[in-house]
């Protein structure tokens, strides 16, 4: 078990996962967020991964997961892909995607506008559930960090959009 950090590039605090596997593009990882706790996966993009090293305490992260009898392994039906495919599929499973692009504080959960092989727009969802009318931001595939789902919060989020988005109709 290869339990791991990223220094991703303009970030400051470093990505933490069991690493689970990779292409020429992507590193995923089953993501650490904090000290025990394992949530969700995440997609590196390794064109903005800066430095990777050991995490000191792995081993003992290792035990904990071993204790907990967790099987971390790669999530079903997964295959890397380019961006657009990787949200589309997103989208496809959860009704929504995550994703991060170079400022650290944001995450952007939305379903998928236009797009051509260099920018996407998305339909932003908020914190609710609900799509922001207003949101008409266009994204550079170049600069995006991070690809997440099965996080608690992305699950949450996926919830309330599926069911706004029901309540809609």
């Amino acid at each position: 078990m290869r339990i791991e950090n990223y220094k991703i590039a303009d970030w400051e605090v470093l990505e933490t996962g069991v690493f689970l596997d990779e292409n020429e593009g992507w590193i995923l990882i089953k993501s650490i967020p904090s000290d025990y706790q394992l949530d969700g996966f995440k997609l590196l993009n390794k064109n903005h991964i800066v430095e990777i090293s050991k995490v000191e305490n792995s081993s003992v992260i290792q035990k904990v997961i071993e204790l907990k009898e967790i099987k971390v392994q790669n999530p079903n039906d997964f295959k890397f892909d380019n961006t657009i495919e990787i949200l589309k599929r997103l989208e496809a499973k959860y009704g929504c995607f995550e994703f991060q692009d170079e400022v650290e504080e944001e995450l952007f959960y939305g379903t998928l506008g236009e797009y051509d092989d260099k920018s996407f727009s998305i339909d932003f969802i908020k914190s609710d559930g609900t799509i922001d009318l207003d949101f008409d931001e266009v994204f550079e595939m170049k600069d995006i960090r991070t690809i997440s789902f099965e996080s608690n919060y992305f699950n949450s989020i996926s919830l309330l959009y599926n069911h706004c988005k029901k309540n809609r109709k």
